[in-house]
């Protein structure tokens, strides 16, 4: 199971991170609408969410919901979304899995998928093909 478990959290990283570089620095602070994160908050608030799951659901840590200011640059985001992808990595190599991290580790993806899909529709709002997933 944790091997699968792995192999999904890369595939995520590598897709979360492709659309990420698909998007050039300059549009970083680019949003659809006036009510909504710009694209760098989007991403921002995915690691984050990252990291308070690691957090609560491996660390068994009640932690709350306190997501920091956003990064200033494509480098600082891009770097503080690996950072949190490795992080989950490593702590999930190295633990025997619950129900309970399992569960976590299902609802971190579903939340890293719902926020990915509306940085692909920022992609497209500003004429940029997002990249191709893969499974």
């Amino acid at each position: 199971m944790k091997e699968q478990l792995l192999l999904i959290l890369e595939n995520s990283r590598n897709y979360t991170q492709a659309v990420a570089a698909a998007m050039p620095e300059n549009l970083y602070h680019a949003k659809p609408a006036n009510d909504v994160w710009n694209f760098g908050e989007l991403l921002s608030h995915i690691a984050y969410g990252i990291q308070w799951w690691e957090s609560n659901f491996i660390r068994s840590t009640a932690t709350d919901w306190a997501p920091p200011a956003a990064g200033n640059s494509k480098e600082e985001i891009n770097s503080s979304l690996e950072e949190a992808y490795g992080i989950v990595r490593k702590i999930l190599e190295g633990i025997e899995l619950s129900a309970s991290h399992v569960a976590g580790f299902h609802a971190t993806l579903d939340h890293i998928t719902h926020h990915r899909g509306q940085a692909v529709l920022y992609l497209r709002c500003n004429g940029i093909t997002p990249p191709e997933y893969t499974y």
